[in-house]
């Protein structure tokens, strides 16, 4: 009789998506060296069950986002940010940003730590269960080109918009003709007071028509991502280098 109940609550819980459920058995069994109630059996049940989720969850969200390698917040030398307070990134890791739908923008020289900050505050922004993709600006140029000349980028353009938080990674290495120009600026104006946007770059704006063709496309751009946006200068000893010298 116990095998056939057993094998029905394995199939239901599948059937139902109940992972933890299927292996109920070592819940039971601690549940009873401890003589809890059913009330706390079950309770004990659910947690374990929303912790799975919790955890494929974030599995999901980190490699839908595409980071190109994983980076904590925990690894980053904050001391080496002579221009910006750690109590700011702190403040940034806590993604009220994401939430308030607000930007950042990193600038700095190559090896100031830019990526490695970004996907830094990308994963903490999965931990918090937002939806985060990670490309570079030349990668997305091209993305969307290719989804223009397939007559599909409308749709692409709404999946973007749909992106909790967008990671623009090296912004200013490759310079845009005016069509790119146009494309992103279409991304960035579909995502203002919508989503956030993390752009690294190694320009301060007023460098930014050396990359982008169009001045009164480029001035458009700067004010769209420079709109409710924390700025932070990286600049400061090479991160990248006193990370190889170690």
């Amino acid at each position: 009789m116990d095998s056939i109940v057993n094998q029905q609550i394995k199939l239901l819980s599948k059937a139902m998506k109940l992972s933890s459920f299927q292996s109920y058995e070592q819940v039971l069994r601690d549940s009873k060296e401890n003589q809890q109630t059913y009330e706390e059996f079950l309770l004990q049940l659910l947690k374990v069950e929303a912790g799975n989720r919790k955890e494929n969850k974030l599995i999901r969200l980190k490699r839908q986002a595409k980071f190109p390698f994983e980076k904590s917040l925990e690894e980053f030398e904050l001391n080496r940010l002579q221009h910006v307070d750690s109590s700011t990134i702190f403040e940034l890791a806590s993604c009220e940003f994401v939430k308030k739908k607000e930007n950042i923008i990193l600038i700095g020289n190559p090896g100031t730590g830019k990526t490695h900050l970004s996907i830094a505050l990308g994963l903490k922004a999965c931990l918090n269960g937002f939806k985060v993709h990670f490309t570079t600006a030349a990668s997305l140029a091209t993305e969307l080109v290719e989804a223009e000349s397939e007559q599909r980028l409308g749709k692409f353009i709404r999946q973007l918009s749909r992106i909790d938080l967008l990671i623009l990674d090296e912004l200013s290495y490759l310079s845009f003709n005016k069509y790119q120009s146009e494309l992103l600026f279409q991304v960035i104006s579909e995502r203002s007071e919508r989503g956030s946007v993390v752009i690294s770059t190694n320009l301060e704006f007023s460098k930014w028509e050396e990359f982008f063709p169009d001045t009164l496309l480029t001035n458009a751009l700067i004010d769209r991502v420079t709109f409710n946006a924390h700025i932070l200068n990286m600049n400061g000893d090479s991160y990248r280098l006193s990370k190889s010298l170690n």
